[in-house]
């Protein structure tokens, strides 16, 4: 007969797996607001809030997917063997650690 197998989701995300995606990002938060900046020195304020709303627009997708694509990549799926579950509960009960929400 066929059982239904326990998996376990590990995430192994850390920061500085995702560091250099957002220093990109600030990089480019910064020079669009340089940009918007140089513009507003021009006397053109449209021109310099609709610079920024573009930049912003154009890279939050990118970021989006970056980050989403990175957490995908750091997500296991591996399958847990009951009996080694159930030992491994028993021996860490012996050695006096109650699961969570156990009073204890």
């Amino acid at each position: 007969m066929n059982t239904i197998q326990k998996y376990r989701f590990v995430c192994t995300l850390s920061f500085g797996d995702i560091y250099g995606q957002i220093v990109v990002w600030l990089v480019v938060i910064f020079l669009s607001l340089a940009s918007a900046m140089a513009l507003m020195g021009s006397n053109q304020p449209v021109y310099a809030l609709a610079t920024v709303g573009l930049i912003l627009v154009l890279s939050l997708p990118f970021l989006l997917f970056a980050f989403v694509t990175t957490l995908l990549n750091h997500i296991e799926l591996s399958a847990v063997d009951p009996a080694k579950e159930a030992q491994k509960s028993s021996s860490s009960l012996a050695s006096g650690q109650t699961p969570a929400g156990m009073p204890g």
